[in-house]
């Protein structure tokens, strides 16, 4: 019988493998409650990870905190709390609170940035990240730092053509870059079949002299595994690659969508069955390091996070309305009109 080949999660210590499980599980419960403070009227919109989590915290965990570079995905919500954005920071950006440490209330509430993490703000137009991570690659190899750049994204920006200049710059430079497409299945209300011609979005990869990889998006240590590998190939300077991880979302595209219009209940209830989360679960119990016992106390710990998130964000303050402009416009002629009246000051 041939030897199987060691991975990098066989490394993950007991430890470890439950922190990963307390962050799924803390994402998700973070996550529905959003939902629901958007159904109350506390919240104005949400966009989830529900069904994200497994890539997510496999990312998260194969990064170097606070010196890779993380261009994120606006559903990453998993990802932001591993390196460092808390349930309090979370809920504060959804109420668009004075709190918000990503944009001070200015922002749409999945619009992650946090400067101590090296987390880079996310864009509404989707793709308009991956040429500014690339560039951002160039500039660590310029400057002879080992650091990595990570930028998520979903199937849908690689319709877009900054996904294609990212690639390519980033593949004629050789850069330390890792493109995470966390590919869903639908592009809001568009099947992946209507948004491409080839199967995989990693098929790609080869067109830009670089290496491309689909991963099972839903098993956590698998995704861990290619994540791990790409990002230290990167630094030890081999190159990009593409990651393709394959998940699906079983709620609607964002709060303000009806994803009845366009799929059909059975396959919704199809890939719950494939949960990353109850994925995980089975493997951690097989493993003898969770029982039913060891999950409540985590999901009491969650709960008890999540509660106190809610509480404080509710309590916080609104941005006053004459900081509107600040940090919008800079030192401009624009501002100093706002201020004093006249373009000239």
């Amino acid at each position: 019988m041939t030897k199987r080949q060691k991975r990098p999660s066989d490394e993950l210590s007991d430890e470890q493998l439950l922190e990963m499980y307390y962050y799924m599980v803390l994402s998700r419960k973070l996550d529905e409650r959003m939902w629901i403070l958007n159904r109350q009227g506390k919240a104005s919109f949400h966009i989830s990870g529900i069904g994200h989590e497994a890539i997510q915290v496999a990312q998260g965990f194969a990064m170097r905190k606070g010196h890779d570079w993380y261009f994120p995905h606006y559903r990453d919500i998993a990802t932001c709390l591993i390196l460092g954005v808390t349930p309090r920071h979370m809920m504060l950006a959804l109420m668009g609170k004075e709190g918000d440490i990503f944009s001070r209330g200015r922002q749409m509430p999945e619009h992650f940035s946090y400067k101590p993490a090296k987390i880079v703000s996310v864009s509404s137009p989707v793709a308009t990240a991956i040429p500014q991570a690339a560039g951002t690659a160039l500039a660590s190899k310029l400057q002879g730092k080992d650091e990595v750049t990570i930028v998520g994204f979903g199937e849908g920006a690689t319709s877009e053509g900054d996904f294609h200049e990212g690639l390519n710059w980033a593949g004629i430079h050789k850069l330390p870059i890792v493109f995470v497409c966390q590919n869903n299945q639908y592009a809001i209300s568009v099947h992946v079949s209507k948004q491409m011609a080839v199967e995989n979005v990693a098929d790609r990869a080869v067109a830009y002299g670089i290496r491309g990889v689909v991963v099972d998006g839903n098993d956590v240590l698998a995704s861990y595994d290619v994540m791990k590998e790409a990002i230290d190939r990167a630094r030890r300077g081999e190159g990009p690659t593409l990651v393709e991880a394959k998940t699906y979302r079983p709620v609607p595209h964002s709060t303000a969508d009806d994803d009845r219009s366009y799929r059909s209940r059975e396959e919704v209830e199809a890939w719950k069955k494939r949960d990353p989360i109850l994925l995980f679960e089975k493997v951690l119990m097989e493993r003898g390091l969770l029982d039913e016992a060891k999950k409540q106390e985590v999901l009491d710990r969650v709960m008890a996070e999540v509660d106190d998130a809610v509480d404080y964000a509710l309590n916080q303050p609104y941005p006053p309305i004459e900081s509107a402009a600040e940090g919008v416009f800079g030192d401009s002629p624009l501002v100093k009109w706002s201020k004093k009246g006249t373009i000239n000051g």
